[in-house]
């Protein structure tokens, strides 16, 4: 049957339909109602009807049948075909290779013959081009037999016929699909279509999604790692670390529950898609997804359980989770990126414009970047960025182009940054930066060797004794991360109040921890208008709450004056806590003062930066996070604190024992904040040692957590609940130890802690 046009609804058997997306043009035909299932490999009559379509759409970049799943021919692929049927119209309608004139030369009585053999050729050219080129190859053979027989009257006729037959070959034998097939073809039988499976490989998506998966293993990769992701046991995908000889990068290949699923689901889910799409979602029903997700998946339940039955058809219990939880992702929710922000190994994704040519790379802990086996869609990608400017309320338009926004589904928290055009020539781009379920603590920080007990016991006594902290570093440094596990060490009788634009740090942990806290949504330093309150606004409202711990997500813009204002006022007693970027504590005050424009003796209000950067390893293919150095601010200078010996590194990263070692300064007691910080203490002003006792008593049970968390296989001991009860016991315990004897000594403390700690696992069962 010819290929026909769409007609309205385009089900018309064998019609075709071609889209603009994302910067290339895409065919699909109708293959819906067909007997079998259509593949290029295995059907000669599928392959002349593509090929029939494409020499009417010449421009097309990727070809796609539509049936139960949908099945997607890459660039590659496509362009094998599009040279066939450019081939095949160079020969019929330019060469005319059929003609009276093209095939004799005088001898009007090979015409019948030769016209048989070419036809026989030209027939196979669109449904079978291997069959077509070994066809030529023993016409010409033939041919040049015959020519050897053939009187000299004859001769010159059959050289032309000869010569034509030759041209031919030469164009074909210098198309891609017969040079990508050479190697291929020993023992090549006539009719075989096996090396067909070796030129084509089509990726099979489920119709109720756009977005492209390769389902099949790469060629030649060796497997590196394998592992399941969940979040519960109706949602299981497997992901296969491969690494190709001669490439640096490896390969992410993952394998979700819906590209598994046999043919009957598939169809339910198609029918089931069909009827939630309709649904016209309102903007409140964003502002509150989890509520939304969750009536969503109690209507998929129950919408499949009907039309289960609707189709004779059985859901167990697991099938039908299994069924609404895909549903649920695939209608309202953003598909296979809820996927990969399954997976806890995961840290960063990206999706780089044309989105549909090319390729979601990640950041993976253990592998670094990786290449995945997923290609979105147009459809996909425009779909998710709707809903991203519901969920946040923020423009995403030309006058726009930029929109940092936040994603929370259940347990997973990720960053969002999205770009589009005018900023993105080539369409919109997404940078996701996956945060941990459970928020960072120290001991975590200690586990993982981003830092050690000694600088752990450092930080969290700056945080008691109410400092101004800045964490410093490069993007993608674990700044972020490590101002939300300073958090924890704030005693949760005390207020916070956090001030970010883009929602980052672990504030709902910690208000289920019972602590005191308030958040504050804050314009992006990248808009300029909307309806949302500046960050500098919001310092200066957080000064009339009341007094409270100050965290402030990024220190980015203007409202570092407000920062610093508020800060030399003396307007804040507790905690001032913040990340900027800055490689190193002068590469602050640069930012700060110069970029910033605070006045530099306001920078002064500064007590301790501590900087955070990534460590390479010399092949360059591996990079470690790193607290790199602690530093306080000295208030003595003038103008150049680094000149002025403004800044004191109280700790230092050693590369070659890779973790943070105490300064001369640190050691012999020359630190002025700490110094400040013991002066407004009963006991420790003017007594070193005791200060110091205290730093290592901190220190050592942060060891402690991590050493018997190692111990007992069993990582809950450094979460952020047992670390938070953790440093409340402390609390206690050193309070008890003042009152008995004036200071709360490590000798005293520590074995009381240690009691307590013993007492604790038992009960939690740890």
């Amino acid at each position: 049957m010819p290929p026909q046009k769409s007609q309205g609804d385009g089900k018309v058997l064998y019609s075709y339909e071609v889209k603009r997306e994302g910067g290339e043009d895409v065919i699909y035909i109708n293959y819906l109602g067909a007997p079998y299932v259509p593949n290029l490999e295995d059907s000669g009559e599928v392959m002349e009807r593509t090929v029939n379509v494409l020499v009417e759409n010449p421009n097309v970049s990727r070809v796609i049948f539509v049936q139960q799943k949908n099945y997607n021919y890459d660039f590659k692929e496509t362009n094998f075909l599009l040279e066939i049927a450019h081939f095949y119209v160079y020969l019929v309608n330019q060469e005319r290779i059929l003609s009276r004139e093209r095939l004799v030369f005088g001898q009007e009585q090979f015409f019948s013959q030769r016209y048989n053999e070419v036809f026989s050729f030209v027939s196979l050219i669109k449904r079978d081009p291997i069959a077509a080129y070994f066809e030529l190859k023993k016409i010409i053979f033939q041919a040049r037999l015959y020519f050897e027989k053939l009187g000299d009257a004859y001769r010159a006729d059959q050289a032309n016929y000869l010569g034509l037959l030759e041209k031919v070959m030469s164009f074909m034998g210098k198309m891609k699909i017969i040079q990508e097939a050479l190697p291929h073809m020993e023992g090549y039988r006539k009719g075989d279509r096996e090396i067909y499976n070796k030129l084509f490989n089509p990726d099979v998506i489920p119709n109720f999604t756009f977005t492209r998966l390769m389902t099949d293993l790469p060629d030649k990769a060796e497997i590196v790692d394998q592992y399941k992701v969940f979040i519960d046991e109706h949602d299981v995908s497997l992901v296969t670390i491969l690494r190709r000889k001669d490439e640096s990068k490896l390969i992410y290949h993952i394998t979700p529950p819906e590209n598994v699923l046999g043919e009957e689901h598939n169809v339910l889910l198609n029918l089931a898609r069909g009827v939630l799409i309709e649904h016209q979602p309102k903007a409140e029903e964003f502002t509150d997804t989890e509520r939304t997700r969750q009536v969503f998946f109690n209507v998929a339940k129950d919408l499949l359980q009907d039309l289960a039955q609707n189709k004779g058809m059985r859901l167990n219990y697991s099938e039908l989770n299994q069924l609404a939880t895909i549903l649920v992702r695939h209608t309202i929710g953003f598909g296979l990126i809820e996927v990969l922000l399954q997976d806890k190994k995961l840290q960063d994704i990206s999706l780089n414009a044309p989105v549909s040519m090319t390729p979601i790379f990640v950041r993976h802990q253990d592998y670094d970047e990786c290449l995945t086996n997923i290609i979105p869609s147009q459809e996909d990608v425009d779909s998710w960025a709707a809903k991203f400017r519901l969920i946040s309320g923020r423009p995403l338009d030309e006058a726009n182009p930029i929109l940092d926004t936040q994603l929370e589904i259940g347990k997973i928290r990720a960053r969002i940054a999205i770009i589009q055009r005018p900023l993105s020539p080539d369409g919109l781009a997404y940078a996701i930066r996956r945060h941990r379920e459970e928020p960072w603590t120290l001991p975590l920080f200690v586990q993982n060797k981003m830092i050690n007990p000694l600088s752990a016991g450092i930080l969290s006594f700056m945080i008691d004794g109410s400092r101004t902290l800045l964490i410093a570093g490069t993007r993608s440094s674990g700044k972020t991360s490590l101002l939300g596990s300073l958090m924890l060490e704030i005693i949760p009788k005390y207020r916070i109040i956090v001030i970010e634009d883009t929602m980052e740090l672990p504030v709902e942990s910690l208000r289920k921890l019972n602590y005191d806290i308030l958040r504050m949504k804050v314009r992006s330093a990248l808009l300029k208008t909307t309806t949302e309150v500046s960050a500098e606004d919001g310092i200066r409202t957080s000064l009339r709450l009341g007094d409270s711990s100050l965290i402030i997500g990024e220190v980015r813009s203007v409202e570092a004056q407000a920062l610093y204002e508020a800060m030399r006022v003396g307007a804040l007693a507790n905690v001032v806590a913040g990340t900027i970027h800055g490689a190193s504590p002068y590469g602050v005050f640069d930012r700060v003062v110069n970029d910033l424009k605070v006045p530099a003796t306001s920078f002064k209000a500064t007590d301790i930066i501590a900087v955070a950067n990534p460590i390479k390893t010399p092949d360059g293919l591996h990079s470690w996070k790193r607290l790199v150095q602690i530093s306080e601010v000295r208030k003595h200078w003038q103008k150049d604190p680094l000149e002025e010996k403004g800044f004191v590194d109280l700790m230092k990263y050693n590369v070659e024992k890779d973790e943070l070692e105490p300064t001369e300064d640190l050691m012999n007691g020359d630190s002025e904040i700490i110094k400040d910080i013991a002066s407004n203490v009963k006991g420790w002003a003017g007594n070193w040692d005791a200060v110091w006792d205290n730093i290592l008593l901190r220190a050592e049970m942060k060891k402690t957590l991590v050493d018997i968390s190692s111990r007992r296989k069993n990582p809950e001991i450094l979460e952020a609940g047992f670390s938070t009860a953790s440093n409340h016991a402390f609390h206690r315990i050193s309070d008890e130890a003042r009152k008995e004897i004036g200071l709360p000594l490590k000798e005293k403390v520590f074995p009381e802690w240690q009691k307590w700690l013993n007492e604790e696992i038992k009960k939690r069962r740890l």
